[in-house]
């Protein structure tokens, strides 16, 4: 914001006051020349905004997509396009993403060469079904064929006790 200062011989209250209104008439023109600028952020600007920047970036909104999921699909697209096609950046874009944890496995010996194997637990397939064929839509390999494979975590429980015994052996005879 632009500060203004007055030399001391113009320091009266009317100047003052004239003062004020010119540094509050600067402000808001200041205001508005950042708006645009404002505007270029996908984490605050307004959707109708959003579309177009995501457009610029080829992403389209899928059917019921969340906002908050929209926002960073188009924040993270330019990173995304870079990491695509990588083993290493398609499990840094699923993480971007908010999926999580993957394993992906590609050119497995008892499969076709071109099969990517992509394991995931169940929640993360049923929280994300939509977003998941989306990303492999576009970001994955192209003449390759994703086979999601489901993980399912068990917890196991696991108890370390101090166990002492003693033992003796007695033999009697007669």
């Amino acid at each position: 914001m632009i500060k203004l200062e007055l030399p001391f011989w113009l320091a009266g209250t009317e100047l003052s006051k004239l003062k004020a209104a010119a540094a509050s008439w600067w402000a808001k023109v200041e205001g508005w020349m950042r708006w645009p600028l404002l505007q270029m952020d996908p984490d605050t600007c307004h959707l109708t905004i959003l579309d177009l920047l995501a457009w610029q970036r080829d992403i389209t909104r899928f059917k019921d997509e969340p906002e908050t999921l929209y926002r960073l699909r188009v924040k993270y697209a330019f990173i995304n396009a870079v990491d695509a096609g990588s083993v290493a950046g398609m499990k840094r874009i699923f993480q971007r993403l908010g999926v999580g944890h993957v394993e992906i496995e590609e050119r497995l010996p008892d499969r076709d060469w071109d099969v990517v194997l992509l394991r995931v637990t169940n929640a993360q397939t049923a929280n994300n079904p939509e977003l998941l064929r989306v990303l492999i839509q576009q970001y994955g390999r192209t003449c390759r064929r994703y086979d999601f494979v489901t993980i399912t975590p068990l917890p196991v429980g696991l108890v370390t006790v101090h166990f002492n015994d003693d033992q003796q052996t007695l033999v009697a005879s007669l």
